[in-house]
């Protein structure tokens, strides 16, 4: 047990099993559940409980400490805004946090405010059913806890279940295995030792570009060459902190009104490095590229917003391709590496990942890249890996392989509505609901970055915070009018579902294998399942609350009565 571990009271140990009724269960411990907890509990004053199977806060950021983890959405941005106190409280050392001060910063927020004595940590939820009779859910832990609850949220993130591809061999393998989002807690030492890292997204990248300076060598398995820019990672001076701070409810505000829920810098200026509000082919070669490089320099993802239809036009998004490819070509010496380092799927397909040092870690001697596409694997072996033409003996293998994304943890729960219906069985053909917050036939149960929300394609703790207050307001709501339940009418779902689909297909999302939906998973059900727009996104759900929730069933003690009696 680390000692951020040990201090918490919520750390579970040999705690007896709890029985409670209670208001609210919050599921998950990362910043969507803080939030919520936060909320629900010190706002409004509710009866609340958060369990979280890990046995510390944090969610992805718990579990993803591989070396060189670190944000990708600049620290300024990447904060809970739920105190006024806390953003003044907190300074950040460096432009893009690491995992481990993204840790004490969580750390901070669950002492600052109290939270550990209604957390149960190293509890893990096995079952909630819906208890239609009273309008109340019935949850289960592996420890023998029993909730009975009025309201239950699944605060359980979008990229928290890990997945492994089902390679032959992985039991014979004689050496460590690890996959970067369950990185163990106690020190791993790879100085010296042969390592294969078998993937190419954002933790490979951070993970292979720090292994790569202590590892006696690198072998990256790449499949499929992804679209990668500089961080351009600095340390934050204090005057840059307070210049956002003093000024940090205007800015929030302007944050949320964008796409992605963040700005394109952390403050704005004369000089907003890119205006984003040309097509890239209404530009000579010249000035795209001017632009390009401007964008390349700043670093995050100022690249993203170049130019207002990358993420749109086929051919706009093929000449950031192809500046990424010249560039790729002056920094990897070896040619023949270069060039399978240069993505061929249209830019934006894949998430955007920020590096440091990443390609010039090919000109390293100790690191060679394997080319899975023209090579692929076909098994572990008691030595190393396997591919189709080679065997590589290697002392540690690293699955940089990605999760089971946004239905995964869920569909892992035992989660029964109306009659019985499991959540499995429901989203078997692909998830369905509606805002990505309810679903129907599971009243007063409500996701928190669930599918078909925008968390995934914005800032996901500005999308986290919206959605929680949503959930609280409508929570309220029902109270204040005396009502026992809420979930989705079937047509406003289906419209739903047909809405973030549609914005999909006009995308550039769609036009490749991504996990945006589900194509990392054999045997997945294709399905969206990202809303594009957070700015359009806040703007329907506010509207939605505001006019009294037109596409939701509000049913009285009276009505549940009526059913249950029919039932």
């Amino acid at each position: 047990m680390t000692d951020r571990e040990a201090k918490s009271p919520a750390t579970s140990g040999n705690r007896p099993a709890e029985t409670a009724a209670l208001d609210v269960l919050i599921v998950g411990a990362g910043f969507g559940g803080l939030a919520a907890l936060h909320r629900f509990r010190d706002e409004k004053g509710y009866s609340v409980r958060l369990i979280e199977a890990a046995s510390g806060a944090g969610g992805v950021w718990y579990w993803n400490g591989y070396p060189g983890a670190r944000c990708d959405v600049e620290s300024l941005q990447y904060a809970l805004a739920f105190s006024p106190d806390l953003t003044r409280e907190w300074n950040w050392t460096e432009r893009f946090a690491a995992q481990p001060e993204i840790l004490a910063y969580i750390d901070y927020v669950v002492d600052r405010f109290d939270m550990a004595k209604d957390m149960r940590l190293e509890t893990r939820v096995t079952s909630a059913r819906y208890d239609a009779a009273n309008a109340r859910w019935k949850v289960e832990t592996d420890r023998g806890d029993r909730y009975d609850v009025r309201y239950l949220v699944m605060a359980t993130g979008p990229l928290s279940t890990p997945y492994t591809p089902p390679w032959p061999g992985q039991d014979e393998f004689t050496g460590q295995i690890y996959h970067t989002g369950r990185w163990p807690r106690e020190p791993v030492d790879l100085k010296g030792k042969r390592v294969a890292i078998i993937g190419t997204g954002s933790s490979g990248v951070q993970a292979a570009t720090a292994i790569s300076k202590e590892a006696g060598h690198l072998f990256v398995f790449q499949r499929t060459p992804h679209h990668i820019v500089p961080a351009a990672n600095r340390p934050l001076p204090d005057d840059e902190q307070d210049a956002v701070k003093n000024r940090f409810a205007e800015l929030y505000a302007q944050w949320t009104a964008t796409p992605a829920g963040m700005a394109w810098r952390s403050l704005p200026t004369d000089d907003p490095v890119v205006t984003g509000d040309k097509s890239a082919l209404e530009v000579d070669d010249a000035e795209r590229d001017a632009i390009f490089e401007r964008a390349w320099n700043y670093g995050g993802t100022t690249l993203h917003r170049s130019f207002n239809d990358l993420l749109i036009d086929e051919r706009a998004s093929q000449f950031a391709n192809e500046f990424i490819a010249r560039k790729i070509a002056t920094i990897v010496r070896d040619p023949g590496t270069a060039a399978k380092l240069v993505p061929t799927q249209y830019y934006g397909t894949k998430r955007l990942i920020l590096e440091t040092g990443y390609y010039e870690m090919f000109n390293r001697s100790n690191v060679t890249l394997v080319d899975m596409k023209s090579d692929p694997i076909e098994s572990l072996t008691p030595a190393g890996i396997r591919t189709g033409k080679q065997d590589f003996e290697v002392d540690a293998i690293i699955f940089a392989t990605g999760y089971d994304a946004l239905t995964g943890s869920l569909g892992r729960i035992n989660i029964r509505g109306q009659d019985d219906a499991a959540l499995a069985d429901v989203w078997r053909d692909g998830p369905k609901s509606h805002l990505g917050i309810m679903v129907g036939g599971f009243p007063n149960l409500f996701l928190v970055a669930g599918p078909q929300s925008p968390s995934t394609l914005a800032n996901v703790i500005v999308a986290n915070e919206q959605q929680v207050g949503w959930i609280a307001d409508a929570v309220t709501y029902l109270d204040d009018h005396d009502l026992k339940a809420m979930e989705p009418e079937p047509a406003a779902q289906a419209d739903w579902v047909k809405e973030v689909n549609a914005r999909g297909e006009a995308s550039i999302y769609t036009k490749g294998a991504n996990w945006y939906w589900g194509a990392n998973i054999e045997g997945k059900s294709p399905a969206f399942l990202c809303f594009i727009n957070f700015a359009e996104y806040k703007a329907i759900c506010d509207d939605i609350a505001d006019s009294g929730y037109p596409g939701f069933k509000l049913l009285s003690g009276a009505r549940l009565e009526q059913a249950s009696a029919r039932d």
